[in-house]
Parts: structure tokens; sequence; C-alpha cells
């Protein structure tokens, strides 16, 4: 077996490190091949971003675990596997160390796992640690000695596949924006707030906002409440010449009228009622940087005039002062309103929307992001395991159908309190923690009223279909794949059969839906 394993996976390294694939495909080929020439249940490759390991290919396991964030410190299996340098490290079927994929295994759902061997190894780039690799089978002694010397041998190959994918994103990186590359190697470490999910609208969105980051042009993000702008505006900034420089927000929903305008540009001693000292406003604390005005459509219109003036002038004078200060600050806004709407009513100054809206990015909301809910939920199945101190938290088969029907239009804020309160609800249910503990449908109370119709279209209230019709095409073909796919075993070519179409136009429309 050493000598089998040896050669064809040599013969399947090389030959991808000699082509250029897109992100993460060298990976998900990579976990693939090892899965069937150890043969052996599951393969996970997790990098280490900071404190947590984060899942970025995955073979035998169900979809959210790449959605999920495993910290090492709660997790003693794969802390043993970070600390050991040059060996492989296994885990008997007798081993008492909780498996960080308990739960998980995509044969066995929601059940402990049976008598079964883990093996994983630490992977390294530049000196540094890089990550882990992680193997599971239901199998005891699958990983026997000869196994894991085939992994050590390895080890090279699977750093060098690692260090040819961060070249190629790299290099991408660098002919996009070279000022770009470098602020995004800095401030990766310091983003304490992740963009989860996998969707082609999704990769498509952060794409056009790495290349406007770069920029210096107004950018004005429209969506839904719960869609996440705060972490897209975030983004802008990390990726733009000014991530060394502060991000401020202010929600302007928040702002009382009264002292919005000291708020916003500060004031002198004396300026009014209560200003007992000098005080500067937001403006001038996002000198230099970016100042995120979040709900700006609610801003009244008094302080939309003087906020008009500070973007066309570049300066901004104190409440009660007599002089004008010069700042320098890149502006990102953000609404769900229907600017446009408020401009015709008077509500939203006209000049003031022109000048916000010089590069409008809109946000697709869940709904349009297909299997990126399930890598979300995960997330936060993740997060609630942690806090409330569960062995395992997974969705059911059930659960997971319900999530992905379902039309979401509290967005991920949504999902997240869904996953939470149902995360409690299950622990009332089950209140052994040490058992796996999984969600099923009715423990999530989804909002029915927006859930898509069962019956056919012919026999709904017209009502009921009050939305884009291209939005309703995409939910329908949606459902009419992943159904025909669970009926075919995930096999494309017959799912393809089934539904009576080309298969390379069916790879192409569930691109397009974000299903693959």
């Amino acid at each position: 077996m050493l000598v089998v394993i040896n050669t064809m996976m040599n013969e399947f390294l090389v030959a991808d490190l000699a082509v250029e694939l897109p992100d993460l495909l060298r990976f998900e080929r990579l976990v693939k091949t090892l899965k069937a020439e150890f043969q052996c249940g599951a393969v996970a490759l997790l990098k280490l971003e900071g404190e947590v390991l984060k899942p970025l290919a995955v073979t035998g396991l169900v979809k959210e675990t790449l959605g999920r964030r495993f910290l090492p410190a709660q997790h003693p299996r794969l802390a043993a596997i970070l600390t050991s340098e040059h060996q492989p490290v296994c885990f008997e079927h007798s081993s008492a160390l909780p498996d960080p994929y308990d739960g998980l295994l995509d044969q066995i759902e929601g059940q402990p796992l049976p008598v079964h061997d883990c093996m994983g190894m630490r992977l390294e780039q530049d000196g540094k640690v890089w990550g882990v690799i992680t193997f599971d089978s239901l199998l005891p002694g699958t990983f026997s000695t000869s196994a894991q010397s085939a992994l050590k041998q390895q080890k090279l190959l699977l750093e060098a596949a690692i260090r040819t994918t961060r070249l190629e994103m790299e290099n991408r990186s660098l002919r996009q924006s070279r000022i770009n590359a470098a602020v995004r190697q800095e401030g990766s470490a310091t983003d304490d707030a992740e963009i989860v999910g996998r969707s082609l609208v999704l990769q498509q969105l952060l794409g056009e906002l790495d290349t406007v980051a770069d920029s210096e042009l107004p950018v004005l993000l429209l969506g839904e409440t719960g869609v996440g702008k705060e972490l897209f505006a975030r983004r802008l900034h990390q990726h733009s010449r000014r991530a060394n420089k502060p991000l401020i927000h202010v929600n302007c929903a928040a702002l009382p009228e009264s002292l919005a305008e000291s708020e916003l540009f500060g004031h002198v001693k004396g300026a009014f009622s209560g200003a007992h000292q000098e005080r500067a406003g937001k403006f001038e604390a996002a000198n230099g940087g970016t100042l995120f005005l979040d709900e700006v459509g609610e801003l009244p219109l008094a302080v939309q005039a003087k906020l008009l003036r500070a973007l066309q002038n570049g300066e901004i004078q104190r409440l009660g002062a007599d002089k004008p200060r010069k700042v320098d600050v890149r502006i990102i806004a953000a609404t769900n309103r229907q600017l446009k709407d408020s401009v015709k009513q008077g509500d939203f100054r006209a000049d003031l929307y022109h000048r916000l809206s010089v590069y409008p990015v809109p946000i697709p909301p869940l709904r349009e992001r297909g299997n990126d809910v399930l890598l979300l939920a995960g997330h936060f199945l993740e997060q609630n395991r942690a806090r409330l101190g569960l062995r395992s938290l997974r969705l059911s088969t059930e659960a997971e159908a319900a999530l992905l029907a379902y039309q979401w239009p509290g967005n991920i804020r949504e999902l997240e309190h869904v996953i939470s309160r149902a995360a409690i609800k299950c622990l009332g249910r089950n209140p052994a923690r040490g058992d796996i503990s999984t969600l099923v449908p009715d423990l999530m109370d989804l909002d029915i009223e927006h859930s898509p119709p069962t019956t056919h279209i012919g026999d709904t209230e017209p009502s009921v279909l009050l939305m884009p019709l291209k939005t309703l095409l995409d939910q329908t073909q949606r459902k009419a794949i992943q159904a025909a796919l669970d009926a075919n075993g995930q096999n494309w070519a017959q799912t393809a059969k089934l539904l009576e179409v080309d298969p390379s136009n069916l790879h192409k429309l569930a691109k397009r839906l974000g299903m693959k």
C-alpha cells in the first residue's frame, strides 16, 4: 500500500503543480485524492488563521463544516497535531480525546462516531505553521505504521501544493493591484469578522470590492437589512490605501437630530448647553482614513446639507467654531432604503445622493447565495457549540433542506438568531452536553409566512409571488437541481439526464446559482 500511495500521490500532485488552477480547486482535488488513496472516510485541510483553524477543503464531511472555525484550545486532537513538528499524529480507536468532527461525517447523520481511527499532520510554510491535514476512518487500523510513513513522505509535496496555490493567489492579486496585495497581506491577521461563503455571486462581489477599494471613489453599499454591509465596508477599507489609518463607523439612524452635527463635525466649548469642553467629531477621527456612514438614508435634511459641503470641499467646521478645518476622508455609505425614491419624495438631497453613489454596490440577499446558507449555519453552529459547552452540534438533513428553502427576510442576522435559539432549545431537550446534538426544523421557529409556497405556481395566491421573476426562477431552478442531485447521489451526469439538460449547461447554471 505504501508504494501505491506514494506513486499515485506523486503523479497527482506533480501533475497539478504543473498547471494554474482556480483558488481552492487544487485543495479540493487534493483532499479527494487523499481520501481515495488512504481509503478513509474523511479528509480535511485546515489553515491556521490567528488562533483558529479554518477548513479550506473537506471531503466526507457535511457541507456546513466549511463554515466552522475550530479553536485548538477547545479541540485537543487538533492541538496535538499542531504541536507535533515533523511526525504524523495517530489517534487510535481507544483514544479518550474528543473528535472535532463528531457528528459531522456525512455517512452518519447526528450520531456519535463508531469505533474509528484518526490521523493528522502539521503543515508549514516558510518555517512557520500553516495549518493541518486530518484523516478519519470508520475502520479501526486504517492508519497503520505504513500509512503514517506514507503521509510523512508526502509532507513536502503537500506543502508544495499549498505554496503553489498561495503564489498563484498572490500573483493574481498583484496583477490586479500591487497596493492591494501588500495591504491584504498586512491586514489579514487583524480581520476580526470574516465574510463566510463560497457562492459565485459572493466571489464576484468580493472581486468587485477589491478592485474599487484601490480607488478613492465614494462607495454606496445597497442591500436589505442583515446582509452584512458593515463587513463589506470593513473589507473595502482593509484593501484600500488607507488600511493603516482609522475606519470610523457612524450609525446615522442612532444619531439624534439635535446632536448629529456635533457627532459628525465636533464642537467647541460653550457651543451649546452641556458643551463643557471642546470635542472633535467623527470626520476628524477618521482623518486620513475611512468614514463609514451606516444607514445614511436616516440623516436629517439639515445635517445632509452640511455633510454635502464637507464632501465637496474637504472641510468641516466644528459647531460654534469660526474657522473650518481640512480633513482627508474617504466615504463609504450604506443603506437599506431606495434612496432614489427618497430623493423624489424630498426626504434626501439629490446632490448628496449623487455624491455618495459614485460607485453603488448592491449586496445580494442571503436567499440568492445558494449553499452559503449552510456554510454560515456551520459558522454559527460552531460558535454556539463552544458557547454552550456542547460536544457536537449539527444540522439534520431535514434542517439543511429547511434552511435552503427558507426566504430569509432578515438575511444573515436572522440566520444567526435562528441558530442561536435552536441551539438553546436543543440543549433543553437533551441536557447531556456530552452527546451529539442535532438541530431539526421544529426547533428553528422559521417565519413560514416568508417561505416559498409548497403548492404549484398555478395554484398559488398571486400575493405570495410578489417578488422579482428572476428571483423566483432562480429559486425554482436551484430546488429542482438540488432535488435531482439528492435523488442521484450527487452524481451530476445522472442529474443532467434526469433533468434532460446538457451536462455542460447544467454545470454553468449551477455555478450561476451559487451551487458549485
